[in-house]
C-alpha cells in the first residue's frame, strides 16, 4: 500500500527533489503505463543544481528532462528494469528500499526504471498473464529504442509475481531473430507455476489456502481448471535457457529466495533451479538425483545461507538460498546489490 500518498510526489517516499521522474510509457496496444525513472544518488549529486531547477511531479515529455538525457547520453549508463510483485504500486512496501539496493553498487551509473502493470496503481486496464508480459515488453522496447540503451547494458529484475513477468520478457526477447539477450536477470522469491503456488500458499504464513485439498488429487485437479493464468515459470526458464544455448549466446541468471519466506516457500526456487539445470545440461535428471549432485557443489555460508552455481560455456545460473529475508525485506538487502554488481561487472 502507498497509504494515500501521491505517486506523482516521489519526494513523499523519501527521494530527493526530482531524483525520481514520474512519467508514462505506451504499451504496445496503446494504453499508458505509469512509470518511475530513478537516478543513482552520486549522479544526482553531480547534477543536483540542474535537476532541482526543473518542475517536479508527473512529466508528460520525459525526453526533455535532464534525467532522461543523463540516461540516454551516457555510454556507461546501466539500466535495471524492475518488475514488482502482486498488488500495490511502484511505491508500495519494500519497493522503495529495493530501488536503492539495486543502484547502490554503482551510484553513478545504475539507473532504475520501474512501472505499474495495467490494472495496478495509475495504469489503466485489465491485468492478465498475456497483458502483463505485453506491458513489460513495451517497457523494454522503450528502454532500447527511445532511451537508446543496448541490451548489454540492461538488467531485468523481478520479485514475486514480477519473477514470472521477468521470465516471460526474457524468453520473448531470447526467441527473437536475431536473439536479444540482456546483461542478466535476477529473480527474488519466484514460484514454479500458479498451480504449485496455490497448493503451497499460506495466508500470513500460517493459514493454508488450498494445500489441504492437495491430498485429494481429483478435487485439486478440478479446482485447477478454474485457474485462468498458469504462469509456468519452470517451463519458461527452460525455454529461455534452451534458446540461449541453441543460439550460442551468453546469459546470466540469479535466483534468490529466503527460507523464512512466509508467502512463497523457497522450494519453488529450488524447482526452478532444477528445471534450469535440466535445460543447461539437456538431461532429464530426476529431482532426487539433482539434489544429490547439487549437494556436491553447494557452498555453505552458515547463517547467510548457501550458494550453488551451474555453468556452461554460454551461461551461469546461480541459486542463493538465504536463511532470513522474508518475502519482501530481502529486496533491500545487500544480497540484491551484490547480485546486480556481479551481473553488470561481467557484461
Amino acid at each position: 500500500m502507498t497509504w494515500f500518498r501521491d505517486l506523482n510526489v516521489p519526494e513523499s517516499f523519501g527521494f530527493l527533489r526530482n531524483q525520481v521522474t514520474p512519467f508514462s510509457i505506451k504499451s504496445s496496444d496503446g494504453g499508458p503505463l505509469y512509470a518511475w525513472h530513478i537516478l543513482p544518488i552520486e549522479l544526482y549529486r553531480q547534477h543536483e543544481s540542474a535537476l532541482t531547477k526543473e518542475s517536479s511531479g508527473f512529466v508528460p515529455n520525459f525526453d526533455s528532462r535532464t534525467a532522461f538525457k543523463l540516461l540516454r547520453d551516457d555510454p556507461q549508463a546501466r539500466l535495471v528494469i524492475h518488475m514488482h510483485g502482486a498488488a500495490g504500486t511502484v511505491g508500495s512496501g519494500y519497493r522503495v528500499p529495493n530501488y536503492r539496493a539495486l543502484s547502490a553498487g554503482d551510484p553513478t551509473n545504475i539507473h532504475v526504471l520501474t512501472f505499474d502493470y495495467r490494472g495496478f496503481g495509475l495504469s489503466q486496464g485489465a491485468p492478465s498473464e498475456k497483458n502483463l508480459i505485453m506491458d513489460a515488453n513495451s517497457i523494454v522496447e522503450w528502454a532500447m529504442n527511445t532511451a537508446g540503451i543496448p541490451p548489454s547494458r540492461i538488467m531485468i529484475f523481478g520479485q514475486s509475481v514480477g519473477t514470472a513477468v521477468s521470465l516471460g520478457v526474457s524468453e520473448h526477447f531470447a526467441l527473437q531473430s536475431p536473439p536479444v539477450v540482456f546483461a542478466g536477470t535476477v529473480l527474488v522469491a519466484s514460484f514454479s507455476d500458479v498451480a504449485s503456488l496455490v497448493a503451497t500458499y499460506r495466508i500470513a504464513g500460517t493459514i493454508p489456502l488450498l494445500s489441504p485439498l492437495a491430498r485429494f488429487p481429483k478435487l485439486f485437479e478440478y479446482l485447477g481448471t478454474f485457474i485462468r493464468d498458469s504462469w509456468s515459470s519452470k517451463d519458461r526458464i527452460a525455454r529461455y535457457i534452451q534458446a540461449n544455448e541453441d543460439n550460442n549466446v551468453k546469459y546470466r541468471l540469479t535466483l534468490i529466495h529466503a527460507e523464512d519466506d512466509w508467502d512463497i516457500p523457497f522450494h519453488h526456487t529450488e524447482v526452478l533451479f532444477w528445471h534450469a539445470v535440466k535445460a543447461m545440461t539437456r538431461q532429464d535428471i530426476s529431482y532426487d538425483d539433482f539434489v544429490h549432485k547439487k549437494s556436491q557443489s553447494l557452498t555453505d555460508l552458515g547463517a547467510a545461507g548457501s550458494i550453488t552455481e551451474w555453468n556452461t560455456q554460454n551461461g551461469i545460473v546461480r541459486e542463493e538460498i538465504l536463511k532470513t529475508g522474508l518475502h519482501d525485506v530481502v529486496m533491500g538487502n545487500p544480497v540484491v546489490t551484490m547480485a546486480v554488481m556481479r551481473i553488470l561487472a561481467a557484461s
